[in-house]
């Protein structure tokens, strides 16, 4: 198999990654990736687009926003591929807020299980369940589901 050509057509590149056109559209549109055009209008992707889509793909997978991954490549040398190092370093910063979300994905399951499991939502066992709105003082939304930093109780 020979070596991919330095500037791919968007068909390259949606075989490659795996990513829609429809999708690498968009993603230009949003200023996450971009391309070059051809005197048709036609767009040529650098091959480093590659590795800025898994990159992308990698972010939206820890459950990371278009905005947040916007904003991690836009710390980047203009047209710079993400690299390992770069990953390692944004990876950091978003761990207290992959903390929270784990701890909020964490109490949301362990005080879901019995009402999902039971399937009958009885209120003398639920855990959610609030008699005369004693969780008022908690604030608004569902304190028991919230993770502990923004203010969850047991």
């Amino acid at each position: 198999m020979g070596s991919l050509p330095n500037l791919l057509t968007i068909g390259d590149v949606a075989a490659r990654s795996g990513i829609p056109h429809t999708a690498l559209r968009f993603y230009e549109e949003k200023g996450l990736i971009s391309s070059l055009r051809t005197s048709g209008n036609q767009r040529r992707y650098p091959r480093s687009v590659l590795r800025r889509l898994a990159f992308i793909r990698a972010a939206q997978r820890i459950g990371l926003s278009l905005e947040d991954v916007r904003a991690a490549l836009a710390e980047l040398p203009e047209g710079r591929t993400p690299t390992k190092a770069d990953w390692s370093r944004l990876s950091r910063k978003w761990r207290a807020e992959l903390e929270t979300r784990i701890d909020a994905l964490q109490r949301l399951r362990d005080r879901l299980t019995g009402c999902i499991g039971c399937g009958c939502l009885s209120l003398r066992t639920c855990g959610l369940h609030n008699p005369e709105d004693r969780m008022a003082d908690a604030g608004p939304g569902a304190p028991r589901l919230k993770p502990a930093t923004e203010g969850g109780t047991t």
